[in-house]
């Protein structure tokens, strides 16, 4: 054995000492879990002299370098190729060669680690290894190769793509090629495939499939023929000069022009008495008659008359060629979203409130939604529980009442009710104690004095009714409409007379300091603030305004007319109607908007209530979404009237209509027309809530005086 040999033998036990020793010192250290290399180099050459290790190293440096993925670092992390999702509630992130759990260390603040970063000056070298939880600065190795892979070149700077071909074979003396075999006997004989495709190309030219292509000259030629007899009539190209049209072709004979048709195309003579009673133009051209064979016929009298008119036609009768467009009916349609993704809204019938013995004239309903009032022609004002359909109250005011209105202030617990030329402010007995203490106190306010000027006491004047535990205001005219400003601090009242045209009705801005007053015709708005000034005049071109109402934005409204017509009119666009909707057959009584649901409605005196929604968007370049949802029947026609006031529930999506409907029920032994007041409620649990909307105002108490009234010019 030589020296190099025994040197080699005698280094790898040593090699093997070494690493069974470096596991007994694992063994004994415990836990610990970084192996101590320098011991076992100690320990490596005790077993060795220095001559071996020379002679090991300059083994080891005539070894080339491996490629092998073995030589790389063994991870830190071991679990594998396993997502780290699955060790994200976990205290550890995986385990390491030894079987041990790597704890997951502890996120740093995020102030204390942008300071480090700012300190350190190699902190764009550092990246997180989110697999082994530790940082890695990169060498200047690795970002060169980095910077060399986002340039596309090699990661390594000595590879050379442009390297000097080697080849791999030696052409020197060769006197034979690489295959000595001869060239097969297929290469001289035509091919069969080749043959069938050719025959194939053969036959669709002579079928006309395939044409060849034909030469300059030909097309040329081609071009200069004109079709001297060809009938253009349907050639799309347009000519300077006039294109010829074809004349109408007459209507060809039928059974009934036949010499012996059917019995049931010869009329009988009662049928042909009644041809001599109509109209010429109405009157048949000509009568069937049967005859028995052919020599019988005689000759058609109006023969030459239809045969010069129809050369007059032909020569004469100027025909002008008409395009048509082929359009779809279905696309003209506006596309609108189905019924279903607009839910929720009032569908069905869900409740009636009997008790009243005449029409119901109005309906309000309370700020919480938990009572409504009604107001009837029998003189009555009644107050309703909605949930359970009970009649709480019910105040007799003597007289027919027109309009009901509930004041939106939930401190106070007041009805304002018209009848005749009064207007009652009553107590409606509901709410907790504080509420009725605080609503007794504002309706025992002395009656305020009048001005110097004299135009309160001649508007209104000031009462105190015993009887009915209320305030009564006394105009000077009939009442025919009551309403509440939006924080409860003031009303108005809309009087039947004419200024400058007669005022139908009245309401307040919700969020501004805007006064609404329509009259037969048009719309005026009025800056409160600005002492009465006119702000806007909306032109309705509607023959008579019974309504009006103002979306919870204030920027749109809408108004309901006596023909049945529905206007829409947007405040920031124009003074003219956005869109006219031509919806019932009768009158419309009353138009309502829902204050957090994009839902409107209007009842009439067609017994019907229209639901429509209604989306407004805060974009101003998209216009309102207007859909029809729910034709609402339940009510029946008396006197004419049918269906008089509609109210929304102020938090549900349910209606409140109130009509004159006739029904037979037993009352005091005799037969008494009742009418009831019906409430349209949708019961939408699984339905999502339509964004609500608050509203924002400022509006001064109420310290139970009469302001002055405003006269303004209508």
């Amino acid at each position: 054995m030589s020296d190099g040999e025994g040197s080699d033998s005698e280094d790898y036990p040593s090699i093997r000492d070494s690493d069974s020793e470096g596991e007994e010192n694992d063994f004994s250290s415990g836990d610990e879990d970084v192996i101590n290399t320098s011991d076992n180099d100690g320990v490596a050459g005790d077993y060795g002299n220095s001559d071996d290790e020379s002679d090991s190293s300059e083994l080891h440096e005539g070894v080339e370098e491996s490629d092998s993925s073995e030589d790389e670092a063994v991870p830190r992390n071991t679990v594998g190729d396993v997502p780290l999702e699955w060790y994200r509630d976990e205290k550890h992130i995986g385990y390491d060669i030894k079987g041990k759990k790597i704890k997951k260390k502890e996120k740093a603040d995020k102030l204390q680690s942008f300071l480090a970063s700012a300190d350190d000056s190699k902190n764009w070298r550092k990246i997180y290894d989110e697999y082994n939880d530790e940082e890695v600065e990169l060498t200047k190795e690795d970002i060169k190769s980095i910077s060399r892979l986002l340039e596309g070149k090699a990661p390594h700077g000595d590879f050379d793509p442009y390297a000097p071909y080697v080849d791999w074979f030696k052409w020197d003396d060769s006197n034979h090629p690489l295959s000595n075999a001869p060239e097969p006997k297929r290469r001289f004989i035509p091919s069969k495939s080749e043959s069938k495709l050719v025959n194939k190309i053969k036959l669709a030219i002579r079928k006309g499939l395939i044409k060849p292509k034909k030469s300059k000259e030909e097309e040329e030629e081609e071009e200069e023929i004109y079709p001297l007899w060809e009938d253009d009539s349907n050639t799309m190209e347009k000519d300077n000069h006039l294109s010829y049209i074809p004349a109408p072709k007459p209507k060809l004979p039928g059974h009934e022009e036949s010499f012996n048709p059917s019995l049931e195309y010869i009329p009988t003579q009662e049928e042909i008495n009644s041809y001599q009673l109509m109209y010429e133009e109405d009157r048949p051209k000509f009568i069937p008659k049967r005859f028995a064979n052919m020599r019988s016929i005689p000759a058609y009298e109006n023969a030459v008359k239809e045969c010069f008119e129809r050369c007059l036609d032909l020569y004469l009768c100027p025909r002008v060629r008409k395009k048509r467009l082929n359009i779809d009916p279905e696309s003209l349609k506006p596309k609108l979203p189905s019924r279903t993704e607009l839910k929720p809204y009032p569908v069905a019938c869900y409740l009636e409130y009997r008790g009243h013995d005449d029409a119901v004239t109005s309906v309000s309903v309370e700020a919480s939604g938990q009572w409504i009032a009604s107001g009837s022609l029998d003189g009555t004002m009644r107050i309703w529980e909605v949930e359970t359909g009970r009649c709480v109250k019910i105040c007799e005011i003597g007289e027919a009442v027109k309009y009901v209105s509930w004041n939106p202030n939930p401190e106070h617990s007041i009805v304002a009710v018209s009848a005749g030329q009064d207007v009652l402010l009553l107590n409606t007995g509901c709410g907790d104690e504080e509420v009725q203490k605080r609503t007794k106190e504002l309706l025992s306010v002395e009656m305020p004095m009048p001005d110097d000027s004299g135009k309160t006491a001649s508007s209104v004047s000031w009462l105190h009714d015993d009887k009915l535990e209320g305030v009564r205001l006394r105009h000077s005219k009939t009442v025919a409409s009551v309403e509440w400003h939006r924080k409860g601090d003031y009303l108005s009242t809309t009087l039947s007379f004419k200024l400058h045209g007669i005022a139908v009705t009245s309401v307040f801005h919700p969020t501004r300091s805007f006064f609404f007053i329509s009259t037969k015709k048009t719309v005026r708005v009025y800056d409160l603030v600005k002492d009465g000034k006119l702000v806007k005049k909306l032109e309705t071109g509607l023959r008579e305004v019974s309504s009006i109402a103002v979306h919870p934005s204030g920027d749109h409204i809408i108004v309901g007319s006596r023909e049945g017509k529905l206007c829409w009119f947007d405040m920031d666009l124009s003074s003219k109607p956005y869109k006219t909707l031509k919806l019932h057959q009768k009158d419309i009584n009353n138009v309502s908007f829902h204050r957090s649901y994009p839902l409107f409605a209007t009842c009439s005196d067609d017994c019907t209530a229209y639901v429509f929604h209604g989306m407004v968007y805060s974009d101003l370049n998209q216009n309102p979404l207007i859909v029809p949802l729910e034709i609402l029947r339940g009510h029946t026609s008396s006197n004419g009237r049918g269906v008089l006031d509609c109210k929304f529930h102020p938090r549900q999506p349910w209606l409140f209509t109130s009509g004159a409907d006739s029904g037979l029920v037993a009352r005091k032994g005799a037969r008494a027309r009742t009418w009831w007041l019906v409430v349209l409620m949708l019961q939408a649990q699984d339905c999502k809530s339509v964004a609500n909307q608050s509203f924002t105002g400022r509006a001064t108490n109420f310290h139970g005086t009469c302001a002055p009234s405003l006269d303004v010019p209508i």
